[in-house]
């Protein structure tokens, strides 16, 4: 690695977008991973469509408490 960089010709925000959708990365423990992917398997579905649904779930029952 350089000690020293020229970005003197550099473009500030040339690769920026204001409409890019970020996926970030969820780390679930073990216990919650087999459940979630026991609920997919049976259902025949993907473990992002079981997490989805269990969370609005959740949205749903604290919007009703409040």
């Amino acid at each position: 690695m350089r000690k020293e960089y020229d970005f003197s010709k550099g473009e500030r925000g040339k690769f920026y977008r204001t409409d890019a959708k970020l996926n970030l990365p969820i780390y679930l423990d073990d216990e919650i991973l087999k459940f979630v992917e026991n609920i997919a398997k049976r259902k025949g579905t993907d473990m992002s469509s079981v997490v989805n649904k269990l969370l609005r779930g959740d949205m749903l029952i604290s919007e009703a408490m409040e």
